[in-house]
């Protein structure tokens, strides 16, 4: 569950003046707009010459991630924001543009685990031989690709100089972005643990990773999830973990720095945190029920204290129900005190100082 669509970048590789790819490019784009819309999936076209990339220059080794000049930064940049991509290729001698191996050996991590799907379009071949060819060397680069493709006749698909593909081109191309979109989305983990602000988690695959507006709908799952029980054991169903909408958590996701712990794209626990003078305000300390009594809970308490202790906050304070029993044992067990009550909304707040 997501409320980010999937960014799929459509590239033409053709930079030759008067190619065919532009016009390929066009129609599928314009062909798969409401598929996309449907899927859940923003198409972003981009042109290969656009991007005025050189023959490779750059000294270090794409896969050390050291970019040197601004024309890979932003080569680099777009691929990273991606999700997927769909690549419209001419054949050029039985095999791919230059360009388009030359803009792969650009790039390292950012493709990563990331499916692509390609339209090709030539003669007796219909460019078939250039796909073989670029799925030889995307997948060095850990791109996945996929099965479905969209090979195009020019003799078939051109009609009065123009390009007027049939409707079994315009099936196949429907059928490609499905099948890049499912397999999108079952790469996710993947990609997720590949972050560079990912950090191992406490349990054998998982991983934690700070949390984002675009998380919203995994977050309002996990807090419905968990505050059932703070519900029943309270007596009470004014906790707004369990009524706010995603709407709320999103915004709420902008102003608190808030960790995530995740495993196989599922959202496991969650804890936040915020500054306010002296004191780092420790809130939405969550874990799923089928994963209590395992040390989750314990493990995202620490990382959210290691916040207020490089802050040179002087104390932690948070809060929980005060018939909260499972919570308030934590809590006392890490060292944090009763320093008031709200009897009117059954709310007990605890502080624990920092050590100077």
């Amino acid at each position: 569950m997501s409320t980010k669509n999937l960014r799929v970048l459509v590239l033409v590789c053709s930079t030759r003046p008067g190619a065919l790819g532009p016009a390929v490019g066009r129609w599928l784009t314009d062909t798969l707009g409401p598929s996309a819309h449907a899927l859940e999936a923003d198409l972003v076209p981009l042109s290969l010459g656009d991007l005025d990339l050189p023959f490779l220059d750059e000294e270090e080794h794409p896969s050390t991630g050291i970019r040197h000049h601004e024309h890979t930064r932003r080569w680099s940049a777009i691929v990273d924001r991606a999700d997927g991509f769909v690549v419209v290729t001419p054949e050029y001698n039985h095999g791919m543009p230059a360009t388009l191996k030359n803009a792969l050996d650009y790039l390292g991590h950012e493709c990563a685990w990331k499916p692509v799907g390609f339209v090709s379009y030539g003669n007796t071949s219909a460019g078939t031989r250039a796909v073989s060819h670029a799925k030889e060397v995307v997948t060095a680069l850990r791109l996945v690709p996929l099965g479905a493709t969209v090979a195009i006749r020019i003799g078939d698909a051109t009609h009065d100089g123009r390009f007027r593909p049939g409707a079994h081109l315009a099936d196949a191309a429907h059928g490609l972005l499905a099948e890049l979109v499912r397999v999108a989305h079952a790469l996710t983990p993947l990609r997720e643990r590949g972050r560079p602000n990912a950090v191992p988690g406490p349990l054998p695959g998982s991983y934690a990773r700070p949390l984002t507006p675009d998380d919203a709908a995994e977050v309002t799952v996990l807090q419905r999830c968990c505050w059932l029980d703070e519900a029943l054991a309270n007596d009470t169903l004014a906790i707004p973990a369990l009524r706010e909408s995603p709407d709320q958590v999103r915004a709420w996701l902008a102003r608190w720095q808030t960790t995530g712990l995740w495993r196989d794209g599922r959202l496991l626990g969650m804890v936040r945190t915020r500054r306010t003078d002296a004191d780092l305000h420790i809130g939405r300390l969550a874990v799923v029920p089928d994963l209590r009594g395992r040390g989750v809970g314990r493990w995202l308490l620490h990382a959210a204290e290691s916040a207020g202790t490089a802050s040179g906050c002087r104390r932690m304070v948070l809060s929980t129900g005060i018939a909260s029993h499972r919570n308030l044992g934590l809590y006392q067990g890490q060292g944090y005190s009763p320093c008031a009550v709200a009897p009117d909304d059954g709310v007990i707040h605890l502080a624990k100082p920092i050590p100077a």
